[in-house]
């Protein structure tokens, strides 16, 4: 009797025992799987994300910092981002961290993390105290960080960073057990990027160097503005109406090619861009239309401005994303000389479009008269025409002029539309 009892116990215990370990083994399942979805979740603090937006969401006592889900790898080996706004103090890093950072300070601040900061373009590797390393980032500009795949070595990687497409330097860091993850740290009121954790890096990089030599071709003059492709951005103080980025064409409007348009890509500031034709020798510091010679669509305001400064109510104002056009509604009988310049055949014509003298550079006469030909340029806002103004060709044609006034301002130029 008292080994049956024995015997019962000890199967009853073996049934105890088999339950329990099938319940550990559950929870141990339940966790790997729990510990996975951790791998691959973001994480953020003082940080509000919006789709592919993140902006600074803290009292600036704080910092607040972005962790990506994933690390860089063979597959994914570089990401960007734009600062849409640098707010208050512009105190945005981007660069590399371990999974679980500590979110309440900036990239490259702690060890084993690295980070490119654009208020003051210094590399922070592992330390509070940053190395002079690149030139500051402004709004609009693009910041890029990624890995040498090919350089992995004994815990090694070679981290490189970039400023509008172009590589600012790199440095050899160790590689966390985990890898090394996109981090996104910001600092005061008003910051504000977009993140782009699948931009590429490589050898389509050349081709677009290629591609900007070409296009800087197009423009006979640049003032104030830069150009990267069909991309112009505005990059003077902004301060003053005597700021004004100004970017002329290099050839006039012609009876071949007699239209052109610009996408207002980011609109800056004050979205003071404008639109229109000016005579070759215009003024670089004043806004087409401003100044005889010159009629211009402003995207501000929605007015048109002919050689005059002050307006005159046109059309809808223009904001991001909008593309506004330009161009010549040449009469049939219009001549080109052999140099493809439009002729004059007409008469004298007195030219309407004159300011007074304070308004025109040194030397310009006011008063003269221009041979010229009456001609209609029109104004269109995405593909639809918005207007006309007969206007009198200057000597020398109506050459493409884009004029810009606020900080941040771009737009990309199609100089032949109709081409093709």
């Amino acid at each position: 009797l008292v080994q049956e009892r024995r015997n019962y116990f000890i199967n009853e215990m073996d049934d105890i025992n088999l339950h329990y370990r099938f319940l550990n083994w559950r929870r141990r399942i339940r966790e790997i799987r729990e510990v996975r979805a951790v791998r691959y979740q973001e994480r953020y603090k003082r940080m509000l994300k919006n789709g592919d937006t993140l902006s600074y969401q803290g009292n600036s006592d704080e910092v607040g910092c972005y962790v990506a889900p994933r690390p860089l790898s063979k597959g994914n080996c570089y990401f960007e981002v734009t600062i849409m706004d640098t707010g208050v103090r512009g105190t945005i890093a981007v660069g590399l961290v371990p999974q679980y950072y500590k979110l309440d300070h900036q990239p490259g601040w702690l060890p084993h993390s690295i980070a490119y900061h654009a208020d003051d373009g210094k590399l922070y590797n592992g330390n509070p105290v940053g190395q002079q390393f690149g030139p500051k980032c402004n709004r609009g500009d693009r910041i890029g960080c990624g890995i040498y795949a090919d350089t992995f070595d004994a815990g090694l990687v070679t981290v490189f960073f970039t400023k509008n497409g172009k590589e600012v330097g790199s440095v050899v860091v160790p590689v966390a057990p985990d890898g090394l993850f996109p981090a996104i740290g910001m600092h005061s009121l008003g910051e504000e990027v977009r993140l782009d954790l699948q931009a590429e890096w490589g050898s389509e990089e050349d081709d677009s160097v290629m591609m900007v030599d070409s296009h800087e071709d197009e423009w006979a003059r640049l003032y104030d503005v830069r150009a990267s492709g069909t991309l112009l951005e505005y990059v003077g103080k902004g301060k003053s109406i005597m700021d004004v980025g100004l970017a002329q064409a290099r050839q006039p409007l012609t009876t071949r090619s007699h239209y052109f348009e610009v996408e207002i890509v980011d609109p800056g500031e004050k979205c003071y861009i404008a639109l229109g034709l000016a005579r070759r020798d215009y003024p670089k510091n004043r806004h087409p239309g401003w100044s005889r010679g010159s009629v211009a669509y402003h995207a501000d305001d929605g007015k048109i401005f002919h050689g005059s400064g002050v307006g005159d109510q046109f059309g809808p104002r223009c904001f991001e994303g909008d593309i506004m056009g330009c161009g010549i509604m040449f009469p049939r009988d219009y001549v080109l000389d052999c140099e493809g310049e439009n002729t004059h055949v007409q008469g004298r014509v007195e030219n309407l479009l004159y300011l007074n003298d304070e308004d025109e550079e040194e030397g310009d006469d006011p008063e003269q008269e221009h041979e010229g030909r009456k001609v209609m340029v029109f104004f269109t806002r995405n593909g639809k025409i918005i207007g006309r103004r007969e206007v009198v060709v200057p000597a020398g044609g109506f050459y493409p002029t884009i004029g810009m006034l606020s900080s941040g301002e771009k737009v990309k130029v199609d100089l032949h539309p109709l081409s093709g």
